[in-house]
C-alpha cells in the first residue's frame, strides 16, 4: 500500500523556526569553519566508511543520510539513479525509503561491481527494487539503457557518487540532468573536496578546482533549470555535499 501523502506543514511553527535556525547556521561562519575542520580531521579515520544501512556500508555521512531521507519523503519519486554503486549500502537506502512509501525503483550504476557486492545486493530482502548497470556512467550505451527503463509519468530523482574528478562529474551532469523531473532533485555528492587541503587528499586525482564542486559551478552557470537547496545547506554544517543537493525548479525552453 503506498504511504499516504503528508499534509503541507511549511507553515507550521515549528517548521518556520526550523528554517529559521537552519537560516542562522548558514550565516556562522566559525560554527561552518568547524564543521569543515571535523570532515578533516575525520577523514583521517575514513569516517564515512564506518556506517551500515540495514547491514550493507553506506559509504555517507550521518547527517547527508538524514537529508536525503528528508528529499525523498518530500517528493516521493518513482525512480532514483544513483551512479557509484561501492558496497550497496546507499542502494539499499534509496530502497528501504521506497518500500515505505509503497513504490518505486532504484538503479545503480558502476564502472565495476564486485561480485561479492553484487551478491550482498541481491540477497538483501529489498533487492526487488534495485537493478544493478554495470558500465561507466558516461558510456552512451549505459545512459541509453537507464533512459530506456523510464516511463513518461516518471518522478526522477538522480544521485552522482562515482569518479569525482570535473570532467567526468560534469558530464554526468550534462547527461543525467535532463533525466530529473521538475521538483525532484539531482545530488551532487562529495562536493567538500573543493574546500579540503591537498595533503588530505594526497593519492587521489580530484582536489580544488578539480572536483565535484567545480563541476557544480560551471553546470549551474549552463542552465537556469536547476537551483542549489541552501536550507539544506544551511543546517547541515557537517557534510560532503555542500552546493550539491540541486532542485530542477523548471523545465528547458521551448524550441524556437
Amino acid at each position: 500500500m503506498t504511504a499516504a501523502t503528508p499534509e503541507p506543514y511549511e507553515m507550521d511553527p515549528f517548521r518556520r523556526e526550523q528554517l529559521e535556525n537552519g537560516a542562522a547556521l548558514g550565516q556562522d561562519a566559525d560554527l561552518r569553519a568547524l564543521g569543515l575542520r571535523f570532515l578533516v580531521d575525520a577523514s583521517r579515520h575514513r569516517y564515512s566508511y564506518n556506517f551500515n544501512w540495514l547491514g550493507l556500508p553506506i559509504l555517507q555521512h550521518p547527517q547527508d543520510i538524514v537529508a536525503m531521507q528528508e528529499i525523498l519523503w518530500e517528493t516521493r519519486p518513482d525512480v532514483v539513479i544513483e551512479t557509484g554503486v561501492a558496497r550497496g549500502g546507499s542502494l539499499i537506502f534509496y530502497a528501504s525509503m521506497l518500500e515505505l512509501l509503497g513504490s518505486g525503483r532504484v538503479v545503480g550504476i558502476d564502472i565495476q561491481i564486485r561480485p561479492e557486492n553484487r551478491k550482498r545486493v541481491e540477497l538483501h530482502p529489498l533487492s526487488k527494487r534495485i537493478t544493478l548497470v554495470e558500465g561507466s556512467s558516461i558510456h552512451p550505451e549505459v545512459v541509453s539503457r537507464v533512459r530506456s527503463g523510464i516511463l513518461p509519468a516518471d518522478k526522477v530523482m538522480v544521485c552522482l557518487d562515482s569518479n569525482h574528478t570535473h570532467e567526468h562529474v560534469l558530464r554526468e551532469l550534462e547527461l543525467f540532468a535532463p533525466l530529473v523531473t521538475p521538483g525532484s532533485h539531482l545530488v551532487v555528492f562529495d562536493t567538500v573536496i573543493e574546500d579540503m587541503p591537498g595533503e588530505a587528499l594526497a593519492g587521489r586525482p580530484w582536489r580544488c578546482g578539480n572536483s565535484p564542486k567545480s563541476a557544480v559551478r560551471a553546470f549551474l552557470e549552463s542552465t537556469d533549470e536547476f537551483e542549489v537547496r541552501r536550507d539544506i545547506d544551511d543546517k547541515l554544517v557537517i557534510s560532503a555535499a555542500p552546493g550539491g543537493f540541486l532542485r530542477r525548479v523548471r523545465r528547458p525552453a521551448p524550441q524556437a
